[in-house]
């Protein structure tokens, strides 16, 4: 499947539950918009080289639309499509006044020098400045994107529209970017972690992770569960992965991934696949890296009893159907990694009353947001005996599809 028809699949098979209707299920499932634009540049070399981007606005009921920008080689129309979706019903989980974007353009960012991702990143902003803004499409990081690229959208909207700080989260701390953004994503992990072992009678302290995915997501998991007392017994990254059953020293761990830019190597623990990781003897799994990584096969190696997904789909439906079997919880991605969408909406909110909040303040706001979030999930999975996943899914096309029909049709 792709992504598109995965987020497809998550919303049809809630909104039947809730028997919402044909025409309302067809309504809450089309974007809004969809755009694809040439971004053409000229390299270093004087070659001129024209690259697809794209930009999906799937939801505006509840405010305006929220989504970040991937530069990567596989991206195309139905993947964006399916992330937007996904944030449509991410920021209602967590009762975001947004509603879901998402943008991308198909390149190797690798291949390109500093300059050139500069040109491509205003070029892309030129394409669809008319189209974002901040009341209307605001857009952030993702995969492959960072500060540096989202300072750069920030300056060459605010060149058509004037000063908008407000269009781009994720930005620099000195271009009125938000204290805590770069491990919100991970510390809503970790405050679902904490949640999660407390309703199933588990300490977290002792716990053993297993985290597939190194990158900001993964490693800044693998710190604050390390300071929580959990133990991690395993990781990977692109290059390969490191496991130890009594728990790899995190630090030490670091500060290889600082030398070398990667787990691979690592004298504390025995080398091993990525594949490996997924399987490892821990309590919980957290798949940090690309969507579609857990499979049925994968699915049935796993020995975690919880899943908590950092990455954006990383578990297929036919991995979710036998996880069910199994008994396995899964903690699905619009619930578990929702803090980074939400300290951008603390950064937005920033930007737009000129304001700056200390990082204690947005670590205290990501808690509350967190665990109201929580809450109301499991309150649904209870009552209605639902996974956790499609109770989600519950939550937020009842948020979005009373907005919408409170609105107007």
């Amino acid at each position: 499947m792709t992504s598109a028809e995965v987020a497809n699949h998550y919303f049809r098979k809630a909104a039947r539950i809730m028997d919402v209707g044909e025409r309302i299920e067809t309504l809450l499932a089309t974007p809004v918009r969809e755009v694809k634009v040439q971004v053409s540049i000229e390299l270093d070399n004087g070659e001129i080289r024209t690259f697809q981007g794209f930009r999906v606005q799937h939801d505006n009921s509840r405010g305006p639309m929220k989504g970040g920008l991937r530069f990567h080689p596989q991206v195309d129309q139905a993947e964006v499509l399916g992330l937007a979706s996904l944030m449509t019903w991410k920021t209602a989980v967590t009762n975001l006044p947004y509603g879901g974007a998402k943008g991308g353009v198909q390149v190797d960012p690798t291949q390109l020098s500093l300059k050139e991702l500069e040109r491509l990143t205003r070029k892309y902003v030129d394409q669809v400045h008319d189209l974002i803004g901040p009341t209307q499409d605001i857009l952030g990081p993702d995969m492959n994107t960072n500060p540096q690229v989202m300072a750069w959208v920030m300056d060459q909207y605010s060149k058509y529209h004037g000063h908008s700080p407000a269009v781009v989260t994720g930005k620099p701390l000195e271009l009125y970017g938000s204290k805590g953004r770069e491990a919100a994503t991970a510390r809503g992990l970790q405050f679902i972690a904490r949640e999660i072992s407390r309703d199933v009678g588990l300490a977290l302290a002792g716990l053993r992770f297993a985290i597939h995915g190194f990158g900001n997501v993964g490693s800044h998991a693998a710190r604050l569960f390390h300071e929580d007392g959990g133990l991690i017994v395993a990781v990977s990254d692109v290059h390969g992965g490191v496991q130890n059953p009594r728990g790899l020293d995190v630090p030490a761990l670091f500060e290889h991934v600082r030398k070398t830019g990667s787990v691979r190597g690592f004298g504390g623990g025995a080398a091993c696949s990525s594949e490996e990781v997924l399987a490892a003897d821990c309590d919980v799994l957290v798949p940090a890296a690309l969507g579609g990584v857990v499979d049925a096969r994968a699915a049935q190696a796993v020995r975690a009893k919880i899943v908590l997904e950092g990455a954006n789909a990383p578990c297929t439906p036919e991995a979710d159907e036998v996880f069910e079997k199994r008994g396995v919880l899964v903690v699905p991605d619009i619930l578990a990694n929702a803090g980074g969408v939400t300290v951008s909406y603390f950064e937005w909110v920033q930007n737009l009353q000129h304001l700056t909040w200390d990082e204690e303040r947005v670590n205290t706001e990501l808690h509350r947001v967190m665990r109201e979030a929580y809450e109301k999930v499991a309150q649904i999975s209870r009552s209605r005996k639902l996974p956790l996943r499609t109770s989600a899914y519950v939550l937020a096309i009842g948020r979005v599809g009373k907005a919408t029909v409170l609105r107007g049709i």
